[in-house]
């Protein structure tokens, strides 16, 4: 059974973040320069939220607001789920299904060391 830590040897541990400062277009222009869904929200090097592209939908264009005067602690989900490098992708993905999202960060001692896609998780199952 596959563990989170040898899903990011594979992929990469890349971590593309942004201050809950920032406005939700700049998140935007990261993830598209990087072709990314989410971003993660760092306050120095602590995980305070996660943005991703579903947030600004419905958040954001949803709601008549514009991307250049919204930041992103307006709109990005505080209360994020994670999970360790020694977890089991498949529970991974169990948790991915149930909660309807498609971003799981991964932590190691506070620290984010990587972000699972939805994507990334069925391609190892």
């Amino acid at each position: 059974m596959m563990r989170v830590k040898e899903l990011l040897k594979s992929k990469g541990r890349d971590v593309y973040s942004i201050t809950p400062d920032a406005t939700v277009y700049d998140a935007l222009k990261l993830m598209a320069e990087k072709e990314i869904g989410a971003v993660v929200g760092l306050d120095g090097e602590k995980m305070v939220g996660i943005l991703s592209e579903r947030d600004y939908a419905r958040k954001v264009i949803l709601s008549g607001k514009s991307s250049e005067e919204t930041l992103v602690r307006e709109i990005m989900t505080s209360d994020v789920m994670y999970v360790g490098p020694g977890e089991k992708v498949k529970h991974c993905l169990s948790i991915m299904t149930k909660k309807h999202f498609r971003h799981l960060p991964v932590l190691e001692e506070d620290k984010v060391i990587g972000v699972l896609s939805i994507g990334d998780v069925k391609s190892k199952l």
